[in-house]
């Protein structure tokens, strides 16, 4: 019995550090592989320095079809159906489910995380899992739930492992995420985490120094800017429980905004 505790509790540990996937019926010592020790004249002689390219992120192929796609899409139906059938990112090859949304499309507010997870994957919806049940409980203390809010995620596949998104998976996405924006016509935008809020706002800065900001977000197809806040990802208060007091004020922030009569609505900080 205690051997069977300790294989499901090394098990449990595999699951949350991403290991998920089987790709392999027998284990593989890849430190033994002789692709791992160079040759002798590789190392009699030192390697040059890498290069870095010019431009700091790799440009999608994909991203001017998408851009095709999103444009002609009239509504979120359609829009939710061209990227359902966008073969564009390699993250669909690989994934379950197409996560596009979830909530209440003519909400007023607006959330958009990171990627699926594997919950989100397997049921196909986002923000269903351990971080998804935290952001339930978070707009429910400011009197919102998923029947007065609309949620997505800047990618609509899971990455392999939990993975962070690359840039070129984000920027194949792009067009259909801010077109989604456009159709939802959303008062209130929230970006969940650094990877949202960078992939929209375009901003270098961390998450810690951007949260409880607002902005205005400028989004084609809509005539005037989004109000746009950035805050903690429900999956980053898990592991950093410290750092729900700053959320809550990012809440009660976006509460007061949602509250606000529509001219100030329109006029962020």
């Amino acid at each position: 019995m205690a051997d069977a505790r300790a294989w499901t509790g090394l098990l449990r540990w595999y699951v949350e550090m991403g290991a998920d996937e089987a790709i392999g019926a027998e284990p593989v010592d890849r430190l033994s592989s002789p692709l791992l020790r160079p040759s002798a004249a590789a190392s009699a002689r030192p390697s040059p320095p890498s290069r870095l390219p010019a431009r700091s992120a790799p440009v999608a192929p994909a991203a001017g079809a998408a851009r095709e796609l999103a444009a002609a899409a009239r509504d979120l139906a359609e829009l939710e159906r061209a990227v359902a059938g966008f073969d564009g990112c390699a993250l669909r090859l690989t994934a379950t489910n197409t996560v596009f949304a979830d909530g209440n499309p003519e909400a007023r507010l607006m959330l958009i995380g990171e990627a699926p997870g594997a919950d989100e994957d397997r049921i196909g919806r986002p923000f269903v899992g351990r971080s998804g049940q935290l952001l339930d409980r978070m707009l429910a203390a400011i009197g919102i739930d998923r029947r007065t809010a609309y949620i997505t995620n800047v990618i609509y596949w899971r990455p392999p492992g939990n993975r962070k998104p690359t840039p070129a998976e984000i920027e194949s996405c792009a067009p259909f995420v801010r077109r989604q924006i456009a159709l939802a016509r959303p008062s209130v935008l929230v970006l969940c985490g650094g990877t949202a809020t960078s992939a929209l706002l375009g901003l270098s800065d961390g998450i810690t120094r951007l949260r409880g900001r607002w902005f205005d977000l400028e989004i084609p197809g809509l005539e005037r800017p989004v109000a746009t806040i950035a805050t903690y990802h429900p999956s980053y208060l898990l592991r950093t429980p410290e750092r729900k007091r700053e959320a809550w004020r990012d809440l009660l922030a976006i509460k007061a905004r949602l509250d606000a009569p529509p001219e100030q609505e329109a006029a962020p900080d």
